[in-house]
């Protein structure tokens, strides 16, 4: 465990990557179904928009590699993140070479293509940065710098998803793909500039499928592990599984892009602020209140949306979407918070993906399904069952018990 305090290098370095990391999963969660649903593809085809984020939920398998490839060496983690922003600039430029129109089109499968090379060297950047933020952060600083991180995902988010939108709709595909890929440059200048304290020298057992086998199921042979993957599994799934639904639905009520893209910057300000105030409450609070309060924030949010698309009072749009964007900057702080809390010494990169992995699986398998509900059950059943998934989570959230990691927590 790292036990020297974390400067501003550090805390500016982690919000770079976090926004880097934010730019393609925002374009494939918030941009792209709305650009999608303008072009006219069916609903159910937009949840398919799900598959290439694929390797967030598998990215597990190849995370000891991570950890262990290069280990030791100077700047180990830091040369994993550098390759990886190359290569997703390399499937942007790809990318905007082919026009909008024909990409949700004709090149729909092309596209899906593009986007999980795009998600896979993403996927395996964010592997390397949170075992880099892991070990460098001390337990008593980690939600502040969850906060940090969480709004450097956030900003990214809003690049990815509202601006971007906005940037389309102004000046088209291919010059907002480039600024993107400027955007990314300016963050690997970033990183190239920050010193990665080298990591002590670990002996490990000879490379095999045996030794990467222990990596992957060490982690869960602790006690109290069995509610933990509970929350896991769940947490977070009413969350991603309700707003995949919130632009679309915007569009079939005659909202336009810029609207739209208006909209997403304005509420990502209230995500900011709400990953501000966990990550200061998280110093002083226990992480049990904190799960089960942001819980329940989250299906007051969600029961929000199915209130207004039942009773189609567009007019509430604009307070339960700033509403929800707050209560998701809370729950996702604490959570990631957790998640760090749960890693081992030495193990950082392997343990925050593996549980990474398990949340963005469960999640990715209810997304898939969320074109089908919203058509199924209409826009406001479709929230209602995200309310109900958010909700599942809050009496085990209260019965949930703490690592033992820090004495107070």
């Amino acid at each position: 465990m790292n036990t020297s305090r974390p400067g501003p290098a550090l805390y500016a370095t982690l919000g770079a990557l976090y926004f880097a990391q934010a730019l393609p999963v925002s374009m494939l969660g918030k941009a792209l179904p709305a650009l999608a649903r303008d072009a006219g593809l069916p609903t159910e085809w937009i949840g398919f928009l799900a598959l290439p984020a694929l390797p967030w939920a598998l990215k597990f398998i190849w995370a000891p590699w991570v950890d262990r490839w290069g280990a030791g060496r100077p700047n180990h983690r830091k040369r994993w993140i550098q390759g990886c922003l190359v290569a997703v600039m390399a499937v942007l430029f790809v990318v905007s070479l082919f026009p909008q129109k024909w990409l949700l089109g004709p090149g729909f499968v092309l596209l899906l293509g593009l986007l999980f090379l795009l998600n896979l060297f993403s996927a395996t950047q964010d592997i390397a940065t949170d075992g880099l933020a892991t070990r460098l952060l001390p337990p008593d600083l980690r939600g502040l710098g969850n906060s940090i991180q969480v709004n450097g995902y956030k900003i990214g988010m809003m690049v990815g998803s509202s601006a971007l939108l906005i940037l389309v709709g102004w000046w088209g595909w291919q010059t907002t793909l480039g600024l993107v890929i400027a955007g990314m440059m300016m963050v690997l200048v970033q990183v190239t500039r920050f010193q990665e304290p080298v990591e002590p020298i670990v002996v490990r057992e000879r490379a095999s499928f045996r030794w990467w086998r222990q990596e992957l199921v060490r982690f869960w042979r602790r006690p109290g592990m069995g509610l933990w993957l509970f929350l896991l599994l769940f947490y977070k799934v009413g969350d991603g599984f309700g707003t995949r639904m919130i632009n679309p639905f915007l569009v079939d009520n005659a909202w336009t892009l810029v609207e739209i893209g208006t909209l997403e910057l304005v509420i990502s300000f209230a995500g900011l602020a709400g990953a501000a105030m966990a990550g200061l409450l998280m110093i002083r609070m226990r992480h049990r209140t904190a799960l089960f309060v942001f819980a329940l924030l989250q299906t007051l949010a969600f029961s929000g949306w199915a209130f207004l698309a039942h009773y189609n009072a567009m007019d509430w749009v604009w307070p339960v979407a700033l509403f929800e964007q707050f209560t998701d900057g809370l729950s996702t702080v604490a959570f990631f918070t957790l998640m760090m809390d749960y890693c081992r010494d030495g193990h950082e990169g392997s343990d925050y993906t593996m549980q990474a992995s398990v949340r963005l699986f469960a999640v990715g398998v209810f997304t898939l399904g969320s074109g089908f509900s919203a058509a199924w059950l209409g826009y406001d059943g479709h929230f209602l069952l995200a309310a109900v998934l958010v909700a599942i989570v809050i009496p085990l959230a209260w019965r949930w018990q703490p690592p033992g990691l820090v004495a107070h927590r």
